[in-house]
């Protein structure tokens, strides 16, 4: 019987004194936990400047309803605020705005929780997509967001059933 000369040997050692190796990791993809209905893909210019300006800003509304609409119907954890949303910018003007800048703030939430629903690291941020509105960017950057979840998926059609992972 050898010994171990110093410093080799030890740790594996005391790893196993309990009697039992530790198993070995197994790296699988994350079970689904449930399921939702795939969102649709947009095109990030289009939804942010050629539709708008085409539709003279209605399009910046229905886009703002349906993007909730379609979080709630991807993970039904989401809760579901189209109605709150659309009646937050076509009433907004009685708060003095307060009240469409929360859902606008909100929805980087959303879209994040929605990112982790897929197995995605959560990179959406209502503070980002709060100062990028300022500038007229946060429906680019949030689109942006919501494709990467979209993308996850593949060429799953819109309204098509998908796992969540998460």
């Amino acid at each position: 019987m050898s010994h171990p000369q110093q410093g080799q040997g030890q740790h594996q050692q005391q790893a196993y004194q309990g009697g039992y190796a530790p198993a070995p990791a197994q790296h699988q993809a994350p079970a689904a936990v449930g399921t939702g209905l795939n969102m649709k893909r947009r095109n990030p210019v289009g939804a942010w400047l050629g539709l708008p300006i085409i539709t003279f800003g209605i399009y910046g509304l229905v886009w703002f309803f349906k993007v909730h609409d379609e979080l709630h119907q991807y993970d039904r954890r989401i809760d579901n605020a189209a109605t709150n949303a659309l009646l937050s910018m076509l009433f907004g003007g009685i708060t003095l705005g307060i009240w469409p800048l929360v859902m606008w703030v909100k929805l980087g939430g959303r879209i994040a929780q929605a990112q982790r629903a897929a197995g995605l690291q959560p990179s959406c941020s209502g503070g980002m997509g709060f100062l990028l509105g300022i500038f007229g960017f946060g429906v680019l950057y949030y689109q942006l967001q919501l494709n990467k979840v979209t993308d996850r998926y593949g060429d799953t059609p819109a309204g098509q059933q998908v796992s969540l992972a998460a």
